[in-house]
């Protein structure tokens, strides 16, 4: 599976793309996939408060994962403070992790601080897209909002997360629309479709060409 390929997969994604959604249920998927390896999961949403990775902490810590999060995680204090720990994946070889980086342009740029370490590890760096949501919905609008995170971060992206969904609400003709969409995304920008996303208990219509990545709801909204 795509989260299984690197030590470090870092998720990026304009905003309702359900990046963080998929960074926990790829933390918790390479928990099953590697029941001994030391994991963690870097919350770097420093801009949104609601709806990150860090409000999984109980059980992505019961699961044995280590969660790294910015010093006000868990309240609605917006301040962008990045976590020393998040170095640990780069000083110890023994960890594989996923970072969750949000706030799109503005937290992209948060891993071109850390540009020399990452490029001195081995990781990907992929982009959710939900089709559904403003500036993502059509192929345009992908391959510009990947021009604006790449630069900003100062990486190429590695491939996409086709996620397409409207939660409980998702239809087949909704996704299947989506996978056509990322298609042609990826012929404008040489980014390939490494998976798409999905709730378990969607219908899903049949897909080919890449991989099928189930996941569990785990984020709710944070009042």
């Amino acid at each position: 599976m795509f989260y299984e390929n690197h030590r470090l997969s870092i998720v990026i994604g304009a905003y309702g793309s359900g990046k963080s959604e998929i960074a926990v249920n790829m933390s918790l998927a390479q928990r099953k996939a590697w029941p001994d390896k030391r994991l963690l999961i870097a919350d770097m949403d420093i801009i949104n408060p609601f709806y990150r990775s860090s409000d999984c902490a109980p059980a992505l810590e019961k699961a044995g994962i280590r969660v790294i999060s910015p010093m006000y995680a868990g309240s609605n204090v917006d301040a962008p403070v990045i976590p020393a720990d998040i170095f640990s994946i780069f000083d110890d070889e023994t960890y594989t992790g996923v970072f969750d980086i949000g706030g799109e342009d503005m937290g992209a740029t948060v891993l071109g601080s850390m540009r020399k370490r990452i490029e001195n590890t081995d990781s990907q760096i992929l982009m959710a897209v939900n089709t559904l949501r403003p500036f993502t919905s059509d192929p345009g609008q992908i391959a510009e909002m990947t021009a604006i995170l790449s630069e900003a971060a100062g990486f190429k992206i590695d491939g996409y997360l086709h996620n397409t969904n409207l939660l409980d609400e998702t239809t087949p003709a909704q996704i299947e629309e989506g996978e056509r969409i990322m298609e042609e995304a990826s012929k404008l920008t040489g980014v390939p479709v490494v998976a798409t996303c999905f709730m378990e208990g969607i219908e899903m219509p049949e897909i080919k060409g890449h991989e099928l990545f189930p996941m569990t709801r785990q984020i709710f909204y944070n009042y």
